[in-house]
């Protein structure tokens, strides 16, 4: 499936799909894989014989020794991609890992802003992890941003840091009646430090993406999913970037050309945080999706809302993406179901509709199931074929309802328990 050129792997729902697995399996076939968005606000586990790895920055290539990227349309937060390169050291593992020079940087005082900011929500709040995502993006747009040309520059980052930390010093006081926590010799000291130990990893991402991607195997790799992009998701109930497919040519900076678009699709639905879900299942199967599944966080450790898979979601999330192959994950957790169900149409008014494009519409729409007959995984099945008949329908009614091919079955959470089509 990886060939010369370009592949993204994108989240096709409200992330956490499982696209570090896949993520991993492609890493052995590419040549060099790019993270092209986001921060630390989103994690994957990588299981990798019995060893298992918890990233939120570090693209998941490391781990077979694969030359690694971080793309200008991510938010860098030094201090956690120090503790994941030590980690992965530890393991014995070598880092071969560029940083592009104009990726904007996580300071403390964005942690500080992002947590007044929910704060002040109350019971309409987003659901953020207080990673200072949100913030380091506001400033990247706002034109304020540090980036990590900028911090290795001694004089010149104490000069921006000083102007930055007394402006965000004087909003947590003035707007939040807050005191900040964080100090500027503080911040200078430890980022200095910083600085100096990932100094070695700068490059130029978009230009070695640029010379590869035509004559390489390029692996590109989101965080989050379709529905938390900031434009087209459920928005405000969303993420500060654009995990979406066609994200990578201005995240990363390459021209426009053809790349296949692998969509992580989980066999049901989860999402984290606020916002409205219409599959979703407050009963005995949304518990048993939960814990069978273990639907809890990677990065916050928070229990996720399970329901149903969605397939009006799908249809857009493949307008958005132009999925060229869907990756089924985590099948194995609806075994033990009687009756599985799954959602083909909306209505508002009783009228039809696609996916609406604001919350409003959506807390309106009824979704409509079509249920299928239960099935049993065993997770020693290793082709399509062993699966049982119950299952194949299940996929082939999702494969049709899509117009798009499944490529990859994950039935367990080892690189073993995966079927390829």
């Amino acid at each position: 499936m990886v060939h010369i050129g370009g592949l993204v792997i994108v989240g096709s729902q409200w992330g956490d799909e499982g696209k570090g697995k896949v993520t991993d399996i492609m890493c052995e076939k590419s040549d060099l894989v790019v993270r092209y968005q986001g921060g630390n606000n989103a994690g994957h586990t990588v299981v990798v014989g019995e060893e298992v790895f918890k990233f939120h920055l570090m693209p998941s290539g490391v781990v077979h020794g694969k030359k690694c990227c971080i793309a200008n349309g991510v938010v860098l937060d030094p201090r956690v991609l120090m503790k994941e390169i030590k980690e992965v050291q530890k393991r014995g593992i070598t880092v071969d890992i560029m940083i592009d020079p104009l990726t904007q940087i996580i300071l403390p005082y964005h942690n500080e802003l992002d947590g007044a900011s929910e704060k002040e929500l109350d019971d309409k709040k987003i659901g953020t992890t207080t990673r200072g995502i949100g913030p380091a993006y506001k400033d990247k747009y706002g034109r304020d941003g540090i980036r990590f040309i900028d911090l290795l520059d001694e004089k010149l980052f104490a000069k921006k840091l000083k102007k930055n930390y007394e402006h965000k010093k004087n909003i947590l006081d003035k707007i939040y009646g807050i005191e900040i926590e964080c100090t500027y010799e503080g911040i200078l000291e430890e980022y200095n430090a910083l600085a100096d130990k990932l100094r070695k990893y700068l490059g130029d991402v978009s230009k070695e993406v640029y010379d590869s991607i035509h004559t390489k195997k390029v692996l590109f790799e989101s965080a989050q999913g379709t529905f938390l992009d900031i434009s087209y998701g459920t928005y405000p109930y969303v993420t500060s970037s654009h995990p979406i497919s066609g994200a990578v040519f201005t995240d990363v900076g390459f021209p426009p050309t053809n790349l296949d678009v692998i969509a992580i699709v989980k066999a049901y639905t989860t999402r984290v945080g606020s916002g409205p879900f219409l599959c979703e299942l407050n009963d005995e199967v949304g518990d048993h999706l939960v814990n069978v599944g273990q639907e809890f966080g990677t990065t916050t450790g928070r229990k996720r809302r399970c329901g149903w898979l969605d397939l009006v979601m799908l249809k857009y999330s493949n307008r958005i993406n132009g999925f060229t192959d869907l990756a089924i994950t985590k099948l194995d957790v609806l075994t033990g179901l009687e009756k599985i169900k799954v959602g083909v149409k909306y209505t508002m008014d009783g009228e039809v509709v696609n996916f609406p494009l604001t919350i409003d519409q959506l807390e309106k729409c009824i979704v409509e199931y079509k249920e299928f007959d239960g099935f049993t995984i065993t997770g020693k099945e290793r082709t399509y074929d062993e699966l049982e008949e119950n299952a194949k329908i299940y996929l082939k009614f999702i494969e049709d309802y899509l117009g798009v091919k499944i490529s990859i079955v994950s039935i367990g959470p080892k690189r073993s328990e995966t079927i390829i089509v």
